[in-house]
């Protein structure tokens, strides 16, 4: 297994495709194999009848009955073939003109454009900061805060012995090719993943070879460099546009190095994740939540992957923001306290068996439910993954298009008790968003022993038990005497001997007279007397132990990136006419303000509502400009705008204004005055347009 989180790293199509292309295709497969047995039999009939000498019109009308079904398979083929290609063009479309509308009205845009972009970094312009910025603050309501989360803030910059305590310096890679004459890189296993793509989009691809391909799909995550190098031959795979022959794949680090200071005698990375700051932290988060556990420590921030060939806009990028949680909780005792409170969330959940089951389908049911069933491995993982579904569809994802993957026995790294992903669909395929992990104590105890910092909480017994305890207890006084200034460094490694090394260590004294001993001031000798090491009954009133961690890990990005095309649609009268229908909770501005015309007693009122609106924290959008309402309306609803308020000439007469929902284009007059509680609780989620407008005069909608 692999010992390093790849939580906010696109998924590769693996399961996800192999999956998706059973689900949607499986059924047209499996008929066109047996019209191809079937013109395969006919063929057979025709070959024996002549052998046999038939009479010829027998023969005649098995020629024509093969000549029957040979047409017919070939027209379902053309169809078969057709209907891909169709539905391809028809997310590709859909895919264009949502980008082409998001980076228009500037939500993000290539980063340094204006010379040529660098691939895999992005911008963010004014509504695209406010989306992510509301979305961040939406995830710490609904985590830190009603959690009661410890907060963290730690630099980008990783000194490279943390990484290597984590693993990431000898194992966060991917497996890469070269161009053997251009040079050009590539990702491994995204070429081998589009090649099988290609072969099981072919509907006339035999159903045990399908098989076969699907398999290998979902294992490719685990492939080990000399079966992706294999799969390359097998499959004939050249260089993309150049058709050269590649390279033998090698792993490539995704880590951005630096030097930590001036000289560069200090190595350190940009860093792959955030929650590594959590855990070199955990003991003095555990002192200032009083010792007590469980407890949980959250961190948003920016993390950095070299990745090798850059894709699909925001879900796959070499600089991205995580929000990670780290869950710190007794092994043995991993029940949650407030499980009760979302025991009955329905979720969509693709088992392992699922996935390995011969119709491959997810299922629904209660977090309750799947822990009393062991589905999920224990009360706070399935606590996690419920509350994530809960704020998945409060930014406003499709519950249709979201599930929780399972990962399979062999994606797991040997340690990890049970992990889930929350996928999305998107014209992309199945996206993982969210990782939820149950990592045991591997994180702490990686660190402890890296570090030789007891990483550990304290576990009082409800009564004295009495136990066999090692002990390794140095002679301070004597080891003062002979090693004066590095007395300190040579405790410390002893005190850091396993029981197994310490046992060794003094068998060694006992031998020879002396024995070697690595301490932070160099190899030191060790002689008789200087250390005791033994078994001794004592009686115990408690344990030191190393928590288990659960941990959730949110790409920001790619939930933004997700959300966006949930929220993407075309109003069905105009063709020009997009919209972005963000939750009130996300949108980038919560309420678009303009005077019916250019009128200074309406301009004064609309200004007048936008500052008092803007001071109780609703952002606004002032819109004085000289264009029709209905295009305002419009311009608004590009940028995803809930609501509109317009001030028309009755304004200024009885003080009531219109606002306008941006989906169903309904109005209603409210007092000018009422506009604040109105777009508040609407905004909030306690109250729904139907809900809050209930009561209020509805306003005949003028031509948009």
């Amino acid at each position: 297994g692999d010992d390093v989180r790849r939580t906010a790293s696109p998924p590769t199509a693996r399961v996800c495709f192999a999956i998706r292309a059973m689900s949607s295709s499986e059924d047209n497969a499996v008929r066109l194999q047996a019209m191809q047995d079937a013109c395969t039999a006919a063929g057979d009939d025709v070959r024996a009848l002549k052998a046999n000498k038939a009479d010829k019109t027998e023969i005649d009308a098995a020629i024509a009955k093969l000549k029957e079904l040979k047409i017919a398979l070939d027209v379902e083929v053309k169809a078969a073939m057709a209907a891909g290609d169709e539905k391809l063009a028809e997310k590709e479309n859909f895919r264009n003109k949502m980008s082409g509308a998001l980076e228009q009205r500037l939500f993000y845009i290539p980063s340094f454009k204006i010379y040529g972009g660098v691939a895999g970094l992005y911008d963010y312009g004014p509504p695209g900061c406010a989306v992510k910025s509301n979305l961040q603050a939406f995830w710490r309501q609904h985590f830190v805060l009603n959690e009661g989360m410890l907060e963290l803030e730690c630099p980008s910059v990783t000194p490279e012995v943390v990484l290597q305590a984590s693993g990431h310096v000898e194992k966060f890679t991917d497996l890469m090719v070269k161009d053997v004459v251009t040079k050009d890189c590539f990702r491994a296993d995204h070429l081998v993943e589009e090649n099988l793509e290609r072969i099981l989009a072919d509907p006339m691809t035999p159903a045990d070879r399908r098989r076969e391909l699907e398999d290998m799909l979902a294992r490719i995550e685990e492939f080990t460099a000399e079966e992706m190098g294999a799969a390359i031959v097998n499959l004939g795979i050249k260089a993309p546009e150049t058709k050269n022959d590649l390279s033998a794949p090698y792993p490539f680090n995704l880590m951005f190095p630096t030097q930590i200071g001036p000289s560069g005698a200090a190595q350190g990375f940009l860093r792959p994740e955030t929650a590594q700051g959590i855990f070199v932290n955990f003991r003095d988060l555990l002192y200032y939540n009083g010792g007590k556990l469980p407890f949980a420590a959250a961190q948003v921030g920016q993390s950095f992957r070299n990745e090798i060939a850059p894709r699909a806009g925001l879900l796959r990028v070499r600089e991205f923001t995580q929000a990670e949680i780290e869950h710190f909780v007794h092994p043995e005792k991993k029940e949650h306290a407030r499980f009760n409170e979302v025991a009955d969330v329905e979720l969509n959940l693709f088992s392992r068996d699922a996935q390995l089951a011969a119709v491959k389908k997810p299922f629904l049911m209660t977090a309750r439910e799947a822990v009393a069933k062991g589905i999920v491995a224990n009360e706070t993982l399935a606590y996690f993954v419920a509350r994530t579904h809960v704020f998945l569809e409060k930014i406003g994802i499709d519950l249709k298009r979201l599930r929780f993957r399972q990962h399979l026995q062999h994606e797991m790294a040997h340690y990890a008790e049970d992990c889930w992903d929350a996928e999305i669909e998107c014209t992309y395929g199945w996206i993982e968003c969210v990782g939820l992990a149950d990592r045991s104590a591997f994180d702490l105890k990686a660190h402890s022993d890296k570090s030789k910092v007891e990483l550990t909480a304290y576990e009082r017994y409800d009564e004295p038990v009495i136990s066999e305890v090692f002990v390794c207890e140095p002679n301070k006084k004597d080891m003062g005497k002979a090693f004066k200034k590095d007395a300190k460094a040579v405790t410390d490694a002893l005190m850091a001997l396993s029981q197994e090394d310490a046992f060794a260590l003094a068998a060694k004294i006992d031998a020879d007279g002396a024995a070697t001993l690595a301490t932070a001031a160099g190899e030191k000798e060790i002689l008789p007397g200087m250390v005791s090491v033994r078994m001794e009954t004592q009686k115990l009133s408690g344990r030191n132990f190393t928590p288990s961690v659960i941990e959730p890990s949110f790409g920001i990005g790619r939930i933004m990136y997700c959300m966006f095309e949930h929220s993407f649609y075309v109003r069905g009268d105009d063709e020009q006419k997009t919209v972005f229908k963000f939750s009130p909770l996300i949108a980038p501005i919560k309420l678009a303000i303009f005077p019916l015309v250019n009128d200074s007693g309406m301009n004064a009122h609309a200004e007048k509502l936008s500052r008092e609106l803007s001071s109780e924290g609703v952002s606004t959008k002032l819109d004085t400009t000289a264009t029709t309402v209905g295009k305002r309306y419009a311009r608004n609803d590009e940028l995803g705008i809930p609501f509109a308020v317009t001030v028309d000439h009755r304004t200024l007469q009885d003080g009531t204004v219109t606002v306008r929902e941006r989906d169903s284009c309904d109005q209603v007059r409210v007092l000018s005055a009422d506009v604040l509680a109105l777009v508040k609780r609407m905004c909030a989620l306690t109250h729904t347009w139907e809900d809050a407008t209930a009561g209020l005069e509805k306003q005949a909608a003028a031509a948009e």
